[in-house]
């Protein structure tokens, strides 16, 4: 009997443990059941600014671009001879004329050659006037008989190496004279000093850099655009640029289209006039988009249109409740400057969508607008 005990007690303990757990697995399965309608009666508000309405519209299709300005004329000084550079009296900023004096280099050396030039020219001169005066003789004299017209014929060979020997003396004159007014720095264009290359008292070589001017008259922004999107840019089209440094956005317009692709990257650059403003600089980096065409349909905000799932969708708000719904998306577009989407197909005119804002919400899940805040009376 005592055996029996042994084994009863222990099995009467575990009885009562599985009896107690299984009430307590009970009453939490009943509270559940309890809280799951006050659950299901739970919405998610939504501001004003979480929603927005599908609605036919104009689009228009742009194209980004982006780049570096710079002046549409712009000179380069350079020293047209070999010579020291006396005197500069431009620096950076200062506006010249076109043909306004800027410099002088040192021509002390131009003014030797100049005068080995004419007196050579002066001695070529002598030559011809000698050749001349000794075919004349001859030609007289053959007239009397007293020489043979072959001697005739020396002379005149005499006078034309002489005559070609003076008028090459006249040239170098002139060559020497252009190497002496050379040496006078003239602006080309009128405009304002952007680098001051050289400074007095250098020895600048032929052809070396002294001053750089730029017409900030005209503006053009130079943009590497991709290959298969210039096909879409046509000369006039409107653009609109935000610049660096200008608190407002510019307007533009294609000017022109390189005909070559750049070696390496195969983009084309493209030229875009910009309008006149006072606060252009060459070198600001500006960008933008071009206005390419119209489109009409009935579109959303491209923040609207999720593409987290194999197909893109909207959450249309449908009885109180969020519904996916996937559509078919047509061209991009701009609209009062945000990225809009033409919806080809799914989407009717006039429905309420859920927009980016309003973050990750699952299908089905039940959806409340909250009223706009009133107006604060003054």
């Amino acid at each position: 009997m005592k055996r029996h005990l042994k084994w009863i007690v222990p099995l009467l303990a575990v009885l009562l443990l599985g009896l107690a757990v299984l009430r307590v697995i009970d009453k939490r399965r009943s509270e559940q059941a309890a809280a799951a309608p006050a659950r299901e009666t739970l919405a998610l508000d939504l501001a004003p600014a979480d929603v927005v309405t599908a609605r036919r519209a104009t689009l228009t299709r742009t194209l980004e671009v982006s780049g570096g300005l710079r002046a549409v004329n712009s000179a380069l000084v350079k020293a047209k001879v070999a010579a020291e550079l006396r005197t500069l009296g431009v620096r950076e900023g200062d506006r010249v004329k076109a043909g306004q004096v800027i410099g002088q280099l040192d021509t002390v050396e131009l003014d030797w050659r100049l005068r080995q030039a004419e007196q050579a020219a002066a001695s070529a001169r002598a030559q011809l006037d000698i050749a001349r005066r000794a075919l004349e003789n001859n030609r007289a004299l053959v007239a009397q008989g007293f020489i043979s017209p072959t001697g005739l014929e020396t002379s005149v060979n005499n006078e034309a190496a002489a005559r070609a020997n003076h008028e090459a003396a006249v040239a170098a004159v002139e060559l020497a004279r252009k190497s002496r007014a050379d040496g006078t720095l003239v602006a080309p264009i009128a405009g304002l000093v952007s680098q001051r290359l050289a400074q007095p008292g250098e020895r600048v070589p032929v052809d070396g850099r002294i001053v750089e001017i730029v017409d900030l008259a005209r503006i053009e922004l130079e943009a590497a655009v991709a290959p298969e999107d210039v096909v879409q840019l046509a000369l006039g089209q409107a653009a609109t640029l935000h610049i660096d440094g200008l608190p407002e956005p510019v307007g533009a317009r294609v000017a022109r289209v390189n005909p070559s692709a750049q070696t390496g990257s195969r983009s084309v650059l493209v030229y875009l006039e910009v309008d006149a403003h006072p606060a252009l600089r060459q070198g600001l980096f500006a960008r933008g988009r071009v206005a390419l065409a119209q489109l009409q349909g009935i579109a959303v905000p491209l923040a609207a249109v999720r593409t987290d799932l194999s197909q893109p969708y909207v959450l249309q708000v449908q009885e109180g409740r969020a519904a996916l719904k996937t559509v078919k998306l047509g061209a991009r577009g701009e609209l009062d400057g945000q990225p809009w989407v033409v919806v080809a197909e799914g989407l009717a005119d006039g429905a309420v969508v859920l927009s980016g804002s309003a973050g990750a919400v699952r299908d089905g899940t039940p959806v409340r607008l909250a009223p706009a805040a009133p107006a604060a009376s003054r």
